[in-house]
């Protein structure tokens, strides 16, 4: 089971990757020199820009005003990932409506330019992608503007209505608008990259839970090997042609080989073990050199309890410790060497729901507790992003200038405030101890020594603050 502690910790991994490297999107700045083609090219870019959401179907000014009114847009454009990114981003409906009015000269020449874009080869390519992603759109768009605007007479006359108009000022808009279109998908592709990552990252360690079963059968496997190649020698001993095959045939492990779902499990390469005979070896010989293995090969008929008891101890002392296993982890899957004190707990407490149940084994855990566990990181980590800006300056209000300057605080402890935050406001229902508690165990291990007690120092007053405004209740 994927709990969430795990969850936070992934969160705050992908929130840091993603920040750290994301193309922030922004309208470009109004130009410092103020040219005359400087001013016609921004007024002319401001307008382009709810321009485009026109052509997508959405009505950047009033429906009953708007140019586009009336006439049906395609389905391939108006379902489309750019139509839908660019409608749902605040600055841009924002600027739309700040431009209502310089919108309105537009009105005649907006539907002859949707027709020849629906009639241009490019339309007709774009039309061919079954399922279009961001980056495709954008594509689109731009061999559009940079074919379509840019000749359009009837939006170039439009644009003339402008005081500052100027030629060199309208083609430095549509490069302006080019540039903001390739901007804005970068990063909501690197957005949509992360969140898809951090769905890839919990599902991988959720294979780990199944991975670590499957490596008790090939260590099982490689002492049968041993023992048949043991008959076979030249002049076999006695114990080696009657071996004690109490640790081969475990009955736990015999219940593992049936499950179905271990056998799906294995036809992933990621959780084989096929390809590490030498980890398999050596986790063998030191259970074979152990204590736990002689007492259990030398004690009573074991029951189908004793024989869970025995890996479950064999897991806690031997394969979870190894080195060798933490080196091979790693080499597998970035993400495993994080995970396997949690998922080896739960393989643990697996174990022993076996043991208790006796022969009818009580199966493996599910991948989530619940639906509202499943949603839990995608949630934290989408309201994160969206709300960032708010909630850095929550940090900043709250950070001792004199003592910590704001623009040299460690990284990842911002991260894992914002975290805190999204928590905070859309999971009224978790106690604030165990919110807390689990970011700071975050940030002693993964921040500085200092990390800890610095942010439980910010979050109490953020809290606080947050109580006093009525934000949360707990």
């Amino acid at each position: 089971m994927i709990n969430r502690t795990l969850i936070r910790l992934k969160v705050v991994q992908m929130l840091y990757s993603y920040l750290l490297t994301k193309s922030e999107f922004s309208l470009l700045p109004a130009p410092e020199k103020q040219t005359r083609d400087s001013r016609a090219a921004y007024s002319i870019y401001l307008d382009l820009i709810p321009l485009i959401l026109e052509l997508t179907g959405t009505h950047a000014v009033n429906d009953s005003k708007s140019p586009m009114a009336g006439i049906p847009i395609v389905k391939k454009i108006a379902s489309s990932k750019i139509a839908k990114s660019l409608s749902s981003d605040n600055e841009i409906k924002s600027l739309a409506i700040k431009r209502n009015a310089s919108i309105q000269k537009y009105s005649t020449a907006l539907p002859a330019l949707y027709q020849r874009i629906i009639d241009s080869a490019a339309f007709a390519d774009y039309s061919k992608i079954k399922n279009a992603e961001l980056s495709d759109d954008v594509k689109f768009w731009s061999v559009i503007i940079n074919t379509v605007f840019v000749n359009d007479q009837g939006l170039k006359d439009a644009a003339r209505q402008s005081e500052d108009f100027t030629g060199v000022g309208f083609d430095n808009a549509i490069s302006m608008l080019d540039r903001t279109l390739r901007e804005f998908t970068d990063t909501k592709s690197t957005m949509m990259y992360a969140r898809k990552s951090l769905d890839q990252s919990l599902s991988t360690a959720y294979d780990l839970y199944h991975a670590i079963f499957l490596l008790m059968i090939n260590i099982t496997r490689e002492q049968a090997r041993r023992i048949e190649a043991a008959k076979d020698k030249y002049l076999p001993s006695a114990q080696e042609l009657n071996p004690n095959m109490r640790f081969v045939n475990n009955k736990f492990i015999e219940a593992l080989k049936g499950s179905k779902i271990l056998q799906e499990a294995a036809k992933s390469e990621i959780n084989s073990w096929d390809n590490d005979v030498y980890l398999v070896r050596d986790l063998l010989d030191s259970i074979i050199s152990s204590d736990i293995y002689r007492e259990y090969m030398d004690g009573p008929e074991p029951t189908f309890t004793i024989d869970c008891e025995l890996w479950r101890n064999i897991l806690k002392t031997i394969i979870l410790p190894s080195d060798e296993l933490s080196e091979t982890l790693e080499a597998k899957s970035v993400f495993w060497n994080d995970d396997l004190d949690i998922m080896g707990t739960f393989v643990s407490k697996t174990i022993k729901q076996w043991a208790t149940a006796g022969n009818d084994s009580p199966g493996f855990l599910p991948k989530y507790k619940d639906e509202e566990d499943a949603q839990f990181g995608p949630t934290l980590f989408v309201d994160a992003i969206n709300n960032r800006d708010l909630y850095r300056s929550y940090i900043d209000k709250f950070i001792n200038e004199k003592q910590w300057d704001t623009e040299r605080l460690a990284f990842m402890d911002i991260v894992i405030m914002d975290a805190i935050i999204a928590e905070l406001i859309n999971f009224p229902a978790i106690p604030l101890p165990v919110t807390l508690n689990e970011y700071i165990e975050i940030a002693n291990r993964y921040s500085t020594p200092k990390s800890g007690q610095f942010i439980n120092g910010v979050m109490y007053n953020i809290i606080k603050m947050l109580k006093e405004e009525g934000i949360i209740n707990k």
